[in-house]
Parts: C-alpha cells; structure tokens; sequence
C-alpha cells in the first residue's frame, strides 16, 4: 500500500473509531454492567497481544469467561465450555466482545481491518512467510475472518492474513468490513481448535 493508502486508511480508522465510540458508548456502558452484574470481576478483560513489528501491546475485550479462567489457556471449543458465562457465551457468538478495540484502533495499535492480534508466544513461533502478517497492524476483523473464522484450520488462517498482507488496499479493507457487518446477522463458527 502506497504512503496516501497507509495515511488514509489511519484517517478512516482514527474517524470510524472515534465515531463508534462516541455513538455506542451507551451501550457499551450497559454491556460492562451486565458482565459486572453477572459474575464477579472486572467487565474489560486485558492481554498482552503482537502488534504491528512484533512491538507488544495491550488489547481489550469484554471479558466472556470467569475469572478464575487461565487467561492464555485454549480458546473455547464449543459454547458448552464451563468457563464462558451465559452472558460471555452471547457476546462471543455475536462478536460483541470485540467491541472495546475500538479503543485499540484509536490509539494507534490496531486497525479497523488487518490479521487478529496473536499471543506474542504464538507469533514467536511464525515462519519466515507468516511473519509477514506482523508487516501491517493487526485488526479488528480481516480477510481471515470473512473467509471461514472458526471453519479454517490456524494454519491456513496465518496464510490467508499473509493473503491480505500482499493484497492490502482501501478497496479491499471496504470489502472486508462490509462481509464482516453483513456477517454479523448471519450464523458462523466462532469456536475453534487452534
């Protein structure tokens, strides 16, 4: 992508972000509560993910687990795991938990579309072709996401963000955001093994 391309797509981030935020955070007020209310602990869960350049950073979410949860165990494989909350379970199917890296996106550590932020272990062990994921801000959804999510192995995940990698453009990010709203009303995969 072109330096006007990079330069714009930060403007569309910074402008959507501080828009969304602005606008939903009624709702994302109500949400925080009603984690609070339902289990004890903190509604705003935090971790440690690879950023852009392998620089590490704090990424938010709705906290969907209880907090006695190891925090870098497997992800969940089914909605039946023990360790979502009823409330948890809703927010992961309906990606609502995302929510809060907006925040992210604002400040500069992700991007409204680019590869998901992985554990900085994870990414310790990418090949020489999968580092080029880490090339570009990781996003709030990307190509991996409209392209399968839970249904792809996380190999192939990896591979489709280099896709994206190689293939970015203002165009493309359009598309992916667009599957990803439509995607929202849909039925999809979010539980995986990784």
């Amino acid at each position: 992508m072109s330096l006007a391309g990079r330069a714009a797509k930060r403007f569309s981030d910074v402008a959507a972000s501080a828009l969304a935020l602005g606008v939903g955070w009624p709702a994302l007020g109500v949400i925080a509560i009603l984690i609070r209310r339902e289990s004890p602990g903190p509604a705003i869960f935090r971790q440690e993910r690879a950023g852009c350049g392998m620089k590490p950073f704090t990424m938010y979410k709705f906290r969907t687990m209880r907090c006695d949860a190891d925090p870098f165990g497997e992800s969940p494989e089914s909605a039946q795991d023990a360790r979502l909350t009823p409330l948890g379970r809703r927010l992961r199917e309906s990606s609502l938990d995302e929510l809060p890296q907006l925040w992210n996106v604002l400040k500069g550590d992700m991007s409204l579309v680019g590869p998901r932020p992985l554990y900085m272990s994870q990414a310790r062990e990418f090949t020489e072709r999968e580092r080029r994921r880490l090339d570009v801000r990781p996003g709030l959804t990307g190509l991996a996401q409209v392209q399968g999510r839970g249904e792809l192995p996380h190999k192939d995940k990896l591979e489709i963000d280099v896709q994206y990698v190689e293939r970015q453009s203002l165009w493309l990010d359009f598309r992916i955001l667009w599957r990803s709203f439509a995607g929202l009303f849909g039925r999809r995969k979010v539980y995986q093994k990784w």
